[in-house]
């Protein structure tokens, strides 16, 4: 006898189908799984044989032979249990299932037949629908989150004789058992299982608490600010450098205030790497509503940053996906684990090879790090206040942790000076006003960018730069002496025109002039003080 349905694993942040075909031929009972299978999965033989068993159904006493398929793919994860359970119990002609609705089974066996949740299921969910399935069978715990995605039946079940509708609420587990094992039962539909609907994203959401905090709190420091609105309206990166306590730390968490919100596509994005890496949180019933702020601290391994293990998982870089990676503090942090941000910065996603596969993530994020001056952080400081201790060697060294490579990848370099008399600073922002100016220059880049698959200034590259980053006489003049004054490299050059280029943008004029060009290069504070010091 032969049969066969449907499960799903992940593959990275991604869900894919595996066919799971059963079959039963007479000789010694003992069950084998085939396909590439991990120890979660082998294992699920003693749980499926179990909670057959304990809801009053038959185990076969036969010889069961399980196919994942794909053959070739590995497989890992507990999700295979409802699948393989309903299998041997299809196969067996214990249970016949809908014949008019093609449906997904995911889902973890306890021995006594109840569902337990399992990660990944927005993914596993979305595949479902892309793939044409008319419905999805989740434990209950997972039902709110697979009914985020649209346009197919999701059914939540909270024990495996909850199938049996005229089993499920009968108390009496010898009466239960004998309705079971009376014959073949037949299903007609899911309908009485659990179901649940979609919330709306325009929802409020716990996520969001952190956009209580405002720019309006920070006293003075509007030039700062001025930089965080042209990150912001680019999705830049952006480094903020000055002495202990003058609010550079406060002002990056605010960032995620002026942020445009996340588009239906990108929240989906974002969604399935959080449910994917296990990280939502219970009870969701939409798509994220913010962009993600990460903020690992600095003990933090290369592992963890771009993520890794023997079957990788998404690190910091992916779970910042089009939204912001805050690194405080930023050489204090291991160099060997900075350097790992060079590929990702650039290419935007994240690929972990191992012996038998290859996985990418995502890795979409604006770069925003703090920093002191030197090792005691006061540098530069006003004689009448605390002086710097340190010696010129010892500056060196503590900059040196951050490599030329990964600096020239910071667009936005901006000190943060003590402020003065902050008692009489009256000038301030507000993040709604810094806002409005981003998604204005937001629409200037969805409108110029229509049909390409870039969305910001940040990520033009190429003969694409050059067209659009179109800079008046006297602006490429100023531009080509500095960049041979200050000896700045090619990246460099093409960080200047974008910054240039989303500066034009939030002044709403199409062409870039030697204002919007002197203001992009003044961010590049580090690249003069380098040339400086070796003056």
């Amino acid at each position: 006898m032969y049969g066969k349905l449907f499960g799903a694993c992940l593959y990275g942040i991604d869900g894919v189908l595996i066919e799971v075909e059963t079959d039963l031929s007479n000789g010694l009972p003992q069950t084998s799984i085939i396909g590439l299978p991990d120890s979660a999965i082998r294992e699920a033989v003693e749980r499926v044989r179990a909670a057959i068993k304990n809801c009053g159904f038959q185990y076969p006493l036969q010889r069961i032979t399980i196919n994942l398929a794909p053959a070739d793919l590995r497989k890992e994860g507990s999700s295979f249990d409802l699948a393989i359970a309903l299998a041997v119990l299809t196969t067996s002609e214990q249970l016949i299932l809908p014949a008019n609705k093609k449906t997904l089974f995911l889902g973890e066996l306890a021995l006594d037949g109840s569902l337990r949740p399992v990660p990944g299921i927005l993914s596993m969910v979305d595949l479902a629908r892309r793939q044409g399935f008319d419905s999805v069978v989740v434990p209950i715990e997972n039902v709110t989150e697979g009914s985020v995605i649209q346009g197919i039946e999701v059914y939540g079940l909270r024990h495996l004789k909850d199938l049996v509708p005229s089993v499920s609420g009968d108390a009496d587990s010898s009466v239960t058992k004998g309705k079971i094992q009376q014959g073949r039962i037949q299903l007609k539909d899911y309908t009485h299982l659990s179901t649940d609907t979609y919330s709306s994203r325009k929802e409020s959401s716990e996520e969001g608490s952190y956009l209580m905090e405002d720019y309006i709190d920070v006293l003075g420091q509007q030039h700062v600010k001025r930089a965080l609105t042209i990150a912001a309206a680019g999705m830049h990166n952006i480094m903020l450098v000055g002495p202990p306590g003058t609010g550079k730390t406060m002002l990056i968490k605010r960032l995620p205030t002026i942020l445009p919100p996340l588009t239906d596509q990108e929240a989906l994005e974002v969604t399935k790497i959080l449910s994917a890496s296990g990280k939502l949180k219970d009870g969701l019933s939409r798509l994220a509503t913010v962009r993600p702020f990460r903020s690992p601290h600095h003990t933090i391994s290369a592992a963890g940053l771009i993520g890794g293990g023997t079957i990788p998982k998404p690190g910091e870089v992916s779970l910042a996906h089009r939204g912001i990676l805050f690194l405080d503090e930023l050489p204090e942090f291991n160099r060997q684990v900075l350097e790992v941000l060079r590929q990702p910065l650039e290419d935007r996603q994240v690929t972990l090879s191992r012996a038998r596969a290859a996985f990418t993530f995502p890795a979409h994020f604006m770069l925003a790090a703090s920093m002191n001056p030197c090792p005691c952080g006061y540098a530069g400081n006003d004689p009448k206040q605390q002086r710097c201790t340190c010696t010129p060697h010892k500056i060196a060294a503590y900059r040196a942790k951050i490599s030329g490579p990964l600096l020239d990848r910071i667009d936005l370099q901006v000190e943060v000076p003590r402020p003065k008399e902050v008692l009489e600073v009256k000038i301030t922002s507000s993040s709604a006003e810094l806002q409005a100016q981003v998604l204005a220059a937001q629409k200037i880049q969805e409108h110029r960018y229509k049909g390409l698959p870039i969305s910001w200034n940040s990520e033009l590259s190429g003969s694409l730069l050059r067209r659009t980053a179109v800079l008046d006489k006297p602006a490429e003049e100023m531009l080509h002496q500095t960049i041979d004054a200050l000896g700045l490299s090619m990246r460099s050059y093409d960080r200047i025109l974008k910054m240039a280029r989303t500066i034009a943008d939030l002044a709403e004029e199409e062409q870039i002039t030697t204002l919007h060009v002197a203001e992009a290069i003044q961010y590049r504070n580090l690249d003069v003080r380098s040339v400086a010091m070796q003056e």
